[in-house]
C-alpha cells in the first residue's frame, strides 16, 4: 500500500494485490446520556428525521444500526457477560472496519444519485470533497496499522517457539535443554517488544516504566537465581545481542520517521462539524457521519495495533467537536464508542501495552505467566512444577493459535479499506469532469 504525502513523504510498504481539540463536553459526561441498549439505539435509528430526505434518513438509519450493533457486541450495550471482553478483538475490530465499507458504499450511491439529480449543490459538493481529503489522510494510518498487524505475528511466533518447545514431548520430563529453548525464545520477544515499545510510544510519558517492566516483570529477571541467571547469560550471549539488535529488530515503518498517530487523527478529524440549518437534510450530513465513522475506525485501528505515537493518539485529545446527540441516531452509540476506547487507554493494565487489540493483551499475559513458572522451577522438571509449567505453555499456544488465525483476515480487512479509499477518491476526482460533459 503506497503512503501519502501527509507529515512528509512515505516509503513505499510491502505490496500485495490484494484487492481488498476536543469533545465539547467531557467524555465522562456522556455516559448518563448513553441509552441502556442496542435496541433503545436501534429504536432511535427508526424515527424518521424530520426535514431530512428519505434517502438521507435511511442512510442515517443504516449507520446507527452498524454502531449499535458494534456497541452491543464490544459490550457496551448493557448486557455485559462475556461479550464485553469481545471489544478491540480481532474479531471486532474487523467488524468496524466492514461497518465502514458497507456504509462507504452506501454513502457512494447517495452522493451519484444526488449529482444525477442535480441534488448536489456546491456547498455539499464541497463537504463530499473535504470527506475524500479525510479518507486520503487515513490511508497512511493504514500502511501503519498493516506494519503493526506484522509486528503482532512475529511476537506472535515467538512466543509460539517458547511454547511449543516445552509441550514436546507430551509425556516426560522437561530438560534443562528445553528450558534454555524457551528462555531464549522469551529474551527475544522481550528484546522485540521493548524495541517495539520505543518505536511507537512517540514519547507518551510511560516508556521507561514499561520497558522496565518487561525486563523484570514479564520475564522474571529480577527474581532469576545466580546459577540461572549465568544459565541463561551463557546460553544466549553469543547470540542475543545479534539476534535482538538486527534480526529481531522492529520492521521498517511504511510511513515517514516523523509521522505521528496522534498528529494523523488529529488531522483527520480537524474541523469536522456537524452542518447546520438546510445543510441538515442533505448529502452534507451523510459527509458528516462518514467523517465521524472514518475517524471511529482510524483511532480503533490505532489504538489496538503498535503505531508511531500510540501514546498520544491514547490521551483522545485529537477528538472532533461531539456530534448532536438529539440531531443525528447515529450519535449515542458512537459517542458511546469513543467513551470506551478513551477508557481502555487509561487502564492500567492496558496504557502500557504495544496495543489495545485484545489478543495483544492475552499474549502478553500469558507470556508472563509462563516466564514466571520457568523461573521459579528448577530443572529438570518433575510433578507440580512440570504441570504447571506445561498449563501456562498451553495456555500460551492457545493464545498463539488464536492470533495466527486471526491476523491474516484482519490484514486483509486494511488493505480493502486502504483500496477502497483509493478507488473512492479516484471517483471523485473523475465525477467533475463527468458533470461537465
Amino acid at each position: 500500500m503506497p503512503a501519502t504525502d501527509f507529515q512528509g513523504s512515505s516509503t513505499p510498504s510491502h505490496s500485495h494485490s490484494s484487492p481488498f481539540s476536543s469533545f465539547g463536553r467531557s467524555l465522562l459526561s456522556l455516559r448518563r446520556d448513553t441509552p441502556a441498549s442496542a435496541s433503545a439505539a436501534a429504536a432511535a435509528a427508526a424515527m424518521p428525521m424530520p426535514g431530512v430526505d428519505p434517502e438521507v434518513d435511511e442512510f442515517h438509519g443504516h449507520v446507527a444500526a452498524q454502531l449499535a450493533d458494534l456497541r452491543a457486541s464490544g459490550g457496551g450495550g448493557g448486557g455485559g457477560g462475556e461479550e464485553e471482553e469481545e471489544f478491540l478483538s480481532i474479531a471486532w475490530i474487523r467488524r468496524l472496519l466492514e461497518a465502514f465499507l458497507l456504509c462507504q458504499d452506501e454513502f457512494r450511491v447517495l452522493v451519484a444519485d444526488a449529482r444525477r439529480r442535480g441534488a448536489l449543490p456546491a456547498a455539499a459538493e464541497k463537504l463530499v470533497a473535504e470527506f475524500g481529503e479525510r479518507a486520503v489522510k487515513a490511508l497512511d494510518v493504514c500502511n501503519a496499522a498493516r506494519d503493526g498487524v506484522d509486528q503482532a505475528r512475529r511476537w506472535e511466533r515467538l512466543a509460539g517457539i517458547a511454547a511449543s518447545v516445552l509441550l514436546a514431548p507430551p509425556e516426560g520430563e522437561i530438560h534443562e535443554g528445553q528450558l534454555r529453548r524457551a528462555r531464549k525464545a522469551l529474551s527475544d520477544l522481550s528484546a522485540l517488544l521493548v524495541d517495539d515499545a520505543a518505536a511507537t510510544a512517540g514519547g507518551g510519558g510511560g516508556v521507561a516504566s514499561f520497558l522496565a517492566s518487561h525486563r523484570n516483570r514479564s520475564f522474571g529477571r529480577a527474581r532469576a537465581s545466580p546459577s540461572r541467571a549465568a544459565s541463561l547469560a551463557s546460553s544466549s550471549s553469543s547470540s542475543s545481542s545479534s539476534s535482538s539488535s538486527t534480526h529481531f529488530r522492529s520492521l521498517s515503518w511504511s510511513v515517514s520517521r516523523n509521522w505521528s498517530a496522534a498528529r494523523q487523527l488529529q488531522a483527520i478529524g480537524s474541523g469536522l462539524a456537524a452542518p447546520r440549518g438546510s445543510e441538515a437534510s442533505g448529502v452534507a450530513a451523510p459527509a458528516y457521519a462518514m467523517g465521524s465513522l472514518l475517524h471511529l475506525a482510524a483511532w480503533a485501528l490505532v489504538a489496538a495495533v503498535p503505531c508511531p505515537d500510540r501514546g498520544g493518539a491514547l490521551q483522545a485529545s485529537h477528538l472532533p467537536a461531539a456530534p448532536p446527540r438529539a440531531a443525528f441516531p447515529w450519535a449515542p452509540p458512537l459517542l458511546a464508542l469513543q467513551e470506551r476506547l478513551a477508557e481502555e487507554g487509561k487502564r492500567k493494565d492496558r496504557r502500557n501495552s504495544c496495543g489495545l487489540l485484545r489478543e495483544i493483551h492475552a499474549l502478553e499475559k500469558s507470556v508472563q505467566r509462563l516466564a514466571e513458572a520457568i523461573d521459579a522451577a528448577p530443572a529438570p522438571l518433575t510433578g507440580e512444577r512440570e504441570a504447571e509449567v506445561r498449563e501456562a505453555a498451553a495456555e500460551l499456544a492457545a493464545v498463539c493459535a488464536a492470533m495466527k488465525d486471526g491476523l491474516d483476515p484482519l490484514e486483509r480487512q486494511v488493505r480493502e479499506v486502504f483500496h477502497r479509499i483509493v478507488r473512492c477518491r479516484m471517483e471523485g476526482l473523475d465525477s467533475p469532469m463527468l458533470n461537465a460533459d
